[in-house]
């Protein structure tokens, strides 16, 4: 028995009052016993001993609105299922798959084989869905069996995964192309002049030439695109912290990017005043020459091209250029940044182009916080614009 528990008080009276007994004469054994008794009567009246309530629950129990509660704001898309039909859809999952599947049968709801097989499987498992939102979304879903009765269904958006993913391919897939085709010039005119030797006639063997050194010219020209295009995109997180005078950049960019041949075709519409901004000066010539030389390829080649320059009211740089030509249709306006896009391939080819222009462009923009616009009218022209941040105040 605990110490607390013992009644030392009460037994130090009933000791005394036997004592006092012994003292008026009664008897010692009569004395001793109603002693014991009035001892043992401490223990009798004691209350049972309690124990100590348990230190912590084994198991938790969830109403459906608990469990309602528990994942309603997680990021995931998840259901709770009873047996085969949605009995609870947070928030995440009614955005994705839409408020009215709360209630249906999952098979009828999700309405996809691999995710119909994955509610089949007794097992908690996981499966990869495509087209589950979408005819080119992609969802891992994983179901984890409560007991017999419920579980609980969660999904993974790897979309953006799979479309970097297809992206990585079809380039891979487009820039192989490109290159085998030069190469393939290349190595078929070359092997005609050996093994032909001097039987192939002077002028066709000096044609024969040109074209070989026009495609080498080309590869060389794709090639250092897409050294240009890598490093572009490995640096567009990194913002350039260097002044550029744009105005100066951009008159001797354009001069570049036309050539000497094309120089009379430049018209410019500049401000007088210098505007300062923050750049990678190498970067900025690239993407005003690219600008340039794809006006003069694909503008009439009589007509001019027009290089505009302002800051507007925002504190942006807005360089524009206008060329006059046949114009784009505009179905093809939102993937003209696309890698190796062409709204007329043979024509690109024939111009030398490599496709990749735009795309480096684009990248280049963003890396400097700016915008990029395209506007065109079939017959009219087309007018690129980009627009940078200014430096209103120097450090």
């Amino acid at each position: 028995m605990d110490g607390r528990h013992i009644p030392y008080g009460g037994i130090a009276i009933a000791f005394l009052t036997g004592i006092v007994l012994l003292v008026a004469g009664i008897e010692l054994p009569i004395v001793f016993g109603i002693v014991l008794v009035w001892c043992a009567s401490f223990w009798l009246a004691m209350p049972p001993p309690q124990e100590p309530p348990p230190a912590a629950l084994e198991g938790v129990q969830l109403t459906r609105s608990g469990m309602r509660d528990l994942i309603e704001h997680s990021g995931l898309p998840m259901l709770m299922l009873d047996s085969n039909r949605i009995i609870v859809a947070n928030k995440a999952a009614r955005e994705a798959i839409g408020a009215h599947v709360v209630g249906q049968d999952a098979r009828v709801a999700l309405r996809h084989p691999a995710a119909v097989d994955l509610l089949a499987r007794r097992s908690s498992s996981t499966a990869i869905v495509q087209g589950l939102t979408g005819p080119r979304s992609s969802w891992q879903m994983s179901i984890q069996h409560i007991d017999e009765r419920y579980s609980l269904v969660e999904l993974v958006n790897r979309t953006s995964e799979a479309d970097v993913s297809r992206a990585h391919t079809d380039f891979v897939a487009n820039a192989s192309h490109e290159l085998r085709t030069p190469l393939a010039s290349i190595i078929g005119y070359m092997e005609t002049l050996v093994d032909e030797g001097d039987a192939v006639p002077p002028k066709q063997a000096s044609k024969f030439y040109g074209t070989v050194l026009k495609e080498a010219r080309r590869l060389q020209s794709l090639v250092e695109d897409l050294m240009s295009l890598s490093r572009v995109e490995a640096e567009k997180h990194d913002q350039p912290r260097e002044l550029v005078n744009f105005l100066q950049l951009v008159k001797q960019a354009s001069r570049d990017g036309a050539g000497p041949d094309r120089l009379q075709r430049l018209k410019y519409e500049l401000v007088s005043e210098p505007i300062t901004i923050r750049g990678d000066e190498k970067q900025l010539e690239q993407l005003v020459r690219n600008l340039v030389d794809n006006a003069m390829k694909y503008g009439k080649d009589d007509a001019d091209v027009t290089i505009g320059l302002r800051k507007d009211d925002r504190d942006m740089a807005v360089l524009s250029v206008q060329d006059r030509g046949e114009g784009i249709a505009p179905e093809h306006l939102p993937h003209l940044t696309r890698r190796f896009y062409r709204t007329d391939p043979s024509r690109s080819r024939a111009a030398g182009g490599t496709g990749l222009g735009l795309a480096i462009v684009k990248h280049i923009v963003e890396r400097h916080r700016g915008r990029l616009d395209i506007a065109s009218k079939q017959g009219v022209g087309t007018t690129v614009t980009v627009r940078i941040p200014v430096v209103t105040d120097d450090p």
